[in-house]
């Protein structure tokens, strides 16, 4: 029973738990954040907030290459640390200055904390076994 309770009948893989969470992290950030900038990018809207005084189109750019380039680095596993660096950064910008570090009220910071945890977990672990950087 309590080999039941502490799931020890699933095997550890922390190699397998990397790729799971590049999978994750990237795709999610790519495909609902960075897909419909560039989309906007495209149409030509290129309305964003000048967060960091470099102006609106630098830093839709900055996002776009953030959430996209460096996203589906991560997803692949190809760079893997400075993606995830690059990534920290961007999403710490949307945490610290855009929603001011709140993790509660309406217009929280949550899921930007979230990413900015994902981004150090695979700064410091790397991209594990499954990924280019290893071939």
């Amino acid at each position: 029973m309590q080999k039941f309770l502490r799931l020890e009948f699933i095997p550890a893989n922390s190699d397998l738990g990397l790729l799971l969470l590049r999978l994750v992290f990237g795709g999610s950030l790519l495909w609902l954040h960075g897909w419909g900038k560039l989309l906007n990018l495209i149409n030509d809207r290129t309305s964003f907030p000048d967060v960091i005084g470099i102006g609106h189109v630098p830093t839709l750019l900055l996002a776009i290459f953030a959430e996209v380039v460096c996203s589906a680095l991560v997803i692949v596993g190809a760079f893997t640390r400075m993606a995830a660096v690059i990534i920290g950064v961007n999403v710490s910008v949307a945490f610290f200055i855009v929603h001011r570090a709140r993790l509660t009220g309406p217009t929280n910071g949550e899921l930007p904390f979230l990413y900015l945890a994902g981004a150090v977990v695979l700064l410091v672990a790397g991209a594990g076994k499954y990924s280019i950087d290893k071939k």
